[in-house]
């Protein structure tokens, strides 16, 4: 059987790379929307609204994984498509070492400043206490949350497609059964969604060192987990952080732009944040699944780039943003019909209900652009062409962001806060297209 690298059909291709990286995105929303549905079921809003609120912290800790996941992972295509084993090896064990020990030091970081942490994120004196349950348990579990995050980037780009998806499932699964064990029959609240989703992790991360050990032994000669192999060089380390921080910095600042947009949501009360949050993580489907698309075709770009093979990573880029947009199309329509339905699974008060499924309708006009959007930061991160990739970044989520917010909640109240997103998509795809076609006649020219 042909590898995913050496795929002739495009779509084929682009379903074998994209399908297992949506899958695994999907069952990383899933065990998220079990947090807030056990959590949900203790009819309490400050809950709900602490959880909302913890998670752009848990998303900031995630995005250090794509600082040298996302960064191995464009390297190590690239790598691949010059046939350079040996520095596929170093890289990897690299990116291995350097996880763990963010994940530690996280740890300690988070531990000591809980409290200061939890009030950055928008907790009052309502939602203080939940708010710090649930930090409590994500900090305990960082290192567990980093190498399991960057592991599933860094083996798509090895071509353990199966494998990275068997990991998030395996976590998911784990997570969304304790979520029901420490929420439902413990009655532990945001302290046990927090411990079940670290100890989710925890088992997905000894399954990935499982395989890698096991690939080892088997003979592959891209994986070699002897301390000998970590010999990172200032070049290597370089390419992989300078890709991987506009990787995470896409993740970081959509978590300092959700602070932000938290704070506002809480003038309005715990009700408006709690309905917002079901909104937000309904809309994170759409979101989920493009980001899955786009960085599970990553690699087939940067490995085609890395062999000059030009006609067919433009043929792969332009193939997948049309699946994009079409799925996004998709969900905008389901939104806008069922959004009060979809509110009701995990709000039991008639106006939060409503409220709620205005909220959908309104982020879910973003989603047909996040086809674009997604792509072409992915492709930009393939090519390596970190100062592209940070420009979108920052594009999105601090220059065209925060005025947005500032600007229609002035204009609109809460709504307007709410209508920033899609607001602000709709100009970055604009963007993004303009960018990508300029890339492209500048390698015609």
């Amino acid at each position: 059987m042909t590898t995913v690298f050496e795929e002739t059909n495009i779509s084929r291709a682009i379903f074998r790379a994209g399908a297992p990286a949506m899958f695994g995105q999907l069952t990383t929303l899933i065990y998220n929307m079990a947090d807030t549905f056990f959590v949900s079921l203790t009819r309490e809003p400050a809950m709900i609204a602490a959880v909302t609120l913890c998670t752009p912290i848990l998303l900031i800790i995630m995005s250090v994984a794509s600082v040298f996941g996302m960064g191995g992972n464009s390297l190590i295509a690239r790598l691949l498509g010059e046939s350079r084993e040996r520095d596929v090896r170093r890289t990897l064990n690299f990116c291995l070492y350097a996880m763990t020990a963010s994940g530690v030091v996280i740890l300690l970081a988070g531990m000591a400043f809980l409290r200061p942490i939890a009030a950055l994120s928008g907790a009052d004196a309502e939602n203080m206490a939940y708010t710090c349950d649930y930090l409590r348990y994500i900090f305990l579990g960082a290192p567990f949350i980093i190498l399991s995050n960057g592991a599933v980037h860094l083996f798509r780009s090895l071509g353990l497609i199966r494998e990275s998806t068997i990991g998030l499932a395996l976590g998911n699964a784990v997570n969304i059964v304790f979520d029901f064990v420490f929420i439902v029959l413990w009655g532990w609240g945001t302290a046990g969604a927090a411990l079940a989703t670290s100890f989710g992790f925890f088992c997905s991360t000894l399954y990935y060192l499982f395989c890698l050990v096991r690939a080892e032994r088997s003979g592959n000669r891209l994986i070699a987990l002897s301390v000998r192999q970590f010999a990172p060089e200032k070049k290597m380390v370089l390419d992989v952080v300078s890709i991987g921080i506009p990787g995470a910095l896409i993740t970081v600042l959509l978590s300092v732009s959700n602070i932000i947009l938290n704070n506002f949501i809480g003038i309005y009360g715990s009700n408006a944040v709690a309905a917002y949050g079901i909104a937000y993580k309904i809309d994170m489907v759409p979101i989920m699944l493009s980001v899955g698309l786009s960085q599970g075709v990553a690699p087939l770009v940067g490995y085609h780039f890395g062999a000059g093979n030009r006609t067919r990573m433009a043929q792969i880029m332009r193939m997948t943003m049309l699946y994009g947009v079409l799925m996004g199309a998709a969900f905008l329509a389901a939104f806008c019909l069922l959004g009060t339905q979809l509110a009701g699974i995990f709000l039991h008060d008639a106006a939060l209900t409503g409220q709620a499924g205005a909220f959908i309708a309104i982020l879910g006009v973003s989603a047909p652009m996040l086809g674009v959007i997604n792509m072409v930061t992915s492709y930009f991160q393939a090519l390596g062409a970190a100062v592209k990739s940070l420009a979108i970044t920052l594009m999105r989520n601090a220059v065209l962001f925060v005025p947005a917010v500032i600007v229609l909640n002035s204009v609109w109240q809460l709504n307007g806060v709410i209508a920033a997103q899609p607001v602000v998509e709709t100009v970055l795809a604009l963007v993004c297209l303009v960018m990508y076609a300029k890339d492209r006649a500048a390698e015609q020219a």
